[in-house]
């Protein structure tokens, strides 16, 4: 402000000048006194408009050498003197001149100056600016987006969103921890719904080549008595079934496919933080694999970082519950009892699985509850499964087991629980584990993925702007309560199967478990409707409660015959009780009216934004 009006003073000193000559040359010739104001009068207009940002002061100055008539003054009977043959008129008129000129250079160099010294203030600056500096200039700067969507984390949900996004036109900058593949013991399993829902997305082909098994239904163990579970599949084609896998050949799979889509960029990243102003997420701040930190911007960031999410926190109520362990082991060249079926043994005190991730290789998940497991380093994990495990497990698979144990690839993993409790954000979306987690008995995990995949470019699709941060957001709250219905109907299942699954102290408890094996072994109606809720083809919440309330009916049923007793009344009651304390918490955490009355919440009317 105080340059500005340096420079204002010295413009008008200028034109003070001009003026002061004017009353004198009134009583000359009038080309005299044309030719006496042009040259001052024109020098400041034209070093005005040299001057951005400062026009208003001298354009309203440069209005004051407008001519004003003025009567006879003492200056005009003074305009016949002479100095050295040189008229007093044209003297002063010659200083106005002279003075006005040098006032306009001064103001230009002085201005010239301050401009230089400022530009080169500015770069030394930038120069000294830390990291966080330059990322808040660079978000407040109008950069235009580099993309028109960024993900974080190309895992099965990240891969499968790059890809469907990329097909119908996006710039995708899909920024992955690690591209080589992956070597994880979950995931392996996809359900009969989440196939249908990779067809649905067009990613069908890559379950191929990469040896993975069909998967029919399932078998349960349970004192030595087994019952054979199938799919539910008769109404669909011969090739829909679940499908068994080595994750990270189908995590490849998807990459490749997404990498081919010239919308799609795919690098190699890990994403430190994400670049917020005023509330919005503009974009995120990353470490190459180098080393180099940069910084990608996108009208809308969907994070897919996974179960182990560092960006989540403010996005969402990221409370995760890890009741149990997984212990895993790879059986290999052994066939199951049930083949291209996956199996569960109601074990002690808590359940096994094996199932088959290629035509020579068999997945064993043996579940330790809590939070700490034996010590793999000194031998301790492989004698709990030798002695308190072996066992337990289906003759046909020991030997299979021991040796494996034996070879010492054993690994570990916590079997994470999170209800899916969003925070929206303007210009940011949760995806995949990230978002929502349940435990992965049942092989759920990939079907809400791949749904959530369908359902949110579906409700993309329509739309050609996504830079109406606020208005995006709260159309994509819809996406929230329609994903509801499935997957809190499979969020739910895992979470109660776990609990009825598992040995408690608890005799109603241990009621239920059995009375669940009796219920799924009648076959029919019995059993094609759980089935059907756990495979994904048919996910819904009022089933569920029916189903499992049925169980319990059915156990309190077998407690009443022949007689009634008042211990069986007392024991029935406490079952009733245990079922109710079981599946009603775990609604409630998805939310219960989402769930099963979803017309009644505003946003799931929602329409897409009108630019």
């Amino acid at each position: 402000m105080a340059s500005q009006i340096v420079i204002v003073a010295l413009f008008l000193v200028a034109i003070v000048g001009v003026v002061s000559a004017a009353p004198a040359a009134e009583g000359t010739a009038a080309t005299k006194t044309d030719a006496a104001k042009t040259p001052a009068a024109s020098a400041p207009a034209d070093d005005a408009a040299s001057a951005p940002g400062d026009a208003e002061g001298p354009s309203g100055g440069a209005s004051s050498t407008e001519q004003s008539p003025s009567a006879e003054s003492p200056t005009a009977a003074a305009s016949g003197a002479t100095v050295f043959g040189v008229s007093a008129v044209g003297i002063t008129v010659v200083f106005a001149a002279v003075t006005g000129t040098i006032a306009s250079l001064l103001a230009i160099v002085w201005y010239s100056l301050r401009g230089k010294k400022k530009s080169s203030s500015s770069g030394k600056n930038f120069k000294n600016e830390n990291v966080n500096s330059l990322v808040k200039d660079m978000c407040h700067s109008e950069k235009v987006a580099t993309a028109d969507i960024i993900i974080v984390g190309a895992g099965v949900a990240g891969s499968a969103l790059a890809h469907t996004l990329g097909k119908d036109g996006r710039q995708v900058h899909v920024i992955e921890r690690d591209l080589t593949e992956p070597d994880r013991i979950v995931g392996e399993l996809l359900q009969p719904g989440g196939y249908l829902k990779l067809i649905e997305l067009g990613l069908e082909d890559c379950v191929e080549q990469i040896d993975a098994q069909k998967v029919f239904g399932y078998a349960i163990y349970k004192d030595g008595k087994s019952t054979k579970l199938s799919y539910p599949l008769p109404s669909f084609e011969t090739n829909i079934a679940g499908r068994s896998f080595h994750n990270g050949c189908f995590i490849q799979r998807m990459r490749e496919k997404a990498a081919t889509l010239p919308s799609v960029k795919l690098e190699q990243g890990t994403v430190t933080s994400l670049l917020k102003e005023k509330g919005i997420v503009k974009g995120v701040l990353y470490k190459t694999k180098t080393g180099q930190e940069l910084t990608a911007s996108a009208p809308l960031t969907i994070v897919c970082d996974g179960c182990f999410s560092n960006l989540r926190r403010s996005l969402c109520n990221s409370k995760v519950d890890i009741p149990s362990c997984f212990v895993a082991l790879v059986l290999e060249n052994c066939n199951l009892p049930f083949e291209n079926h996956g199996h569960v043994v109601l074990a002690d005190p808590s359940p096994i699985l094996f199932y088959r991730i290629s035509s020579t290789e068999v997945r064993c998940l043996v579940d330790v509850p809590g939070q700490r497991v034996p010590a793999i380093s000194n031998g301790e994990m492989a004698q709990y499964l030798k002695k308190a495990v072996a066992q337990q497990i289906p003759s046909q698979l020991h030997a299979a087991f021991i040796l494996a144990i034996e070879k010492g690839n054993i690994k570990t993993m916590p079997n994470r629980s999170m209800p899916a409790s969003p925070y929206p954000t303007p210009g940011a979306l949760l995806l995949g584990d990230a978002f929502n987690m349940r435990h992965p008995l049942t092989g759920g995990g990939m079907t809400v993925a791949l749904s959530d995949i369908v359902l949110l470019r579906n409700l993309l699709r329509p739309l050609h702007d996504l830079n109406d941060a606020f208005a995006l957001c709260k159309y994509l709250e819809s996406f929230y309560t329609l994903r509801k219905p499935m997957a809190s109907t499979i969020n739910t299942l895992a979470g109660a199967l776990y609990k009825v699954f598992s040995v408690s102290t608890d005799i109603a408890r241990n009621e239920m478990r059995q009375a669940c094996f009796d219920y799924l072994s009648l076959g029919g109606v019995f059993s094609n409707g759980p089935i059907a809720l756990l495979s994904g083809l048919n996910p819904r919440p009022l089933s569920l409660v029916l189903h499992f309330f049925a169980v319990a009916i059915y156990g309190l049923s077998r407690l009443m015959l022949p007689f009634p007793s008042p211990k069986s009344l007392w024991t029935g009651a406490r079952l009733i009780q245990a079922a109710s304390g079981i599946i009603f918490p775990i609604m409630k955490a998805e939310g219960v009216r989402q769930m099963f009355f979803p017309l009644t919440v505003t946003a799931y009317y929602r329409a897409p934004p009108t630019y």
